[in-house]
């Protein structure tokens, strides 16, 4: 690959990292530093052939106890894709996306299972659904890994859960079976920049959780994100109830972002489609 792991590391923490020489080397190692969620595609269909052997490799990633609670609705009608879409009318990009996937938590193969070889299932509870929410990130993740290595862009949409309901009718899913994210997919249209994330000071920890230095850190990551990714003013969120900002930054657009209530009726859905969350 042509893009080196050290500078691609420094342009996303804002801070350069000591790449060993035998780690610089690793093409896996520079692909995954070099992660762009995509949301601009060409009208190159993917091609059908492909879609197979990209979801058997993304279900090639590890499985809680090897239950394997993950099912993947790759939603093809015209009809229901502009249905999908239209669940999230924000996102104008999604019509566009040539492949699009729905992500689930599966918990009722498993019950069903049990109930085939006259098993009680006794973990009815909040565990049920959380192993199940992260088979199917780690499943997303690594489809995210291998589309990207075929040369498509990706972006998940986890908006889809905003209509939980909506998009369970309308892709039939039975109870035990629950929407993760949603995945656009195709070829990217142009390149994309790479997205700055939190220093490492703030995210890595080494023995005990500590963030006694949040305020001075975020405060650094907001200048330099705002330096290569600033967000518009007609994008500041919520002017009506915070007013707008000179300098609008990550921080200040997330707080305002999770200050209205999101999902709310989530555990509802979950409850109503055969989870108990105790």
């Amino acid at each position: 690959m042509a893009e080196n792991l050290a500078a691609l590391l420094e342009q996303r923490f804002g801070a350069s990292v000591d790449v060993p020489p035998e780690l610089a080397r690793l093409d896996e190692l520079v692909h995954a530093a070099a992660h762009r969620s995509d949301r601009a595609f060409t009208d190159d269909p993917v091609p059908s052939t492909w879609t197979e052997t990209l979801l058997a490799c993304a279900l090639s990633a590890p499985a809680k106890s090897d239950l394997q609670q993950v099912s993947i609705v790759h939603v093809e009608d015209t009809a229901k894709r502009a249905a999908v879409a239209a669940l999230v009318p924000t996102l104008d990009w999604l019509p566009s996306a040539p492949l699009l996937l729905i992500f689930c938590g599966d918990s009722r193969r498993i019950r069903r299972i049990c109930a085939l070889r006259e098993r009680p299932f006794a973990n009815d509870h909040l565990d049920a659904m959380f192993n199940a929410s992260v088979d199917a990130a780690l499943v997303m993740m690594n489809f995210i890994r291998v589309a990207r290595a075929a040369g498509l862009g990706c972006c998940p949409i986890s908006m889809v859960r905003d209509q939980a309901t909506a998009l369970a009718d309308l892709l039939e899913l039975p109870d035990g079976v629950f929407p993760v994210a949603g995945m656009a997919a195709g070829f990217p249209a142009a390149p994309v920049a790479i997205s700055p994330r939190l220093p490492l000071s703030l995210t890595v920890h080494t023995d005990r959780y500590d963030d006694s230095h949040l305020e001075a850190a975020v405060d650094a990551y907001d200048e330099r994100r705002r330096a290569v990714q600033p967000i518009a003013d007609e994008q500041q969120r919520d002017t009506q109830r915070f007013g707008a900002q000179e300098k609008y930054g990550w921080s200040e657009d997330k707080a305002r972002q999770v200050s209205r209530p999101q999902r709310a009726d989530f555990g509802r859905y979950l409850r109503e489609h055969g989870f108990r969350l105790d």
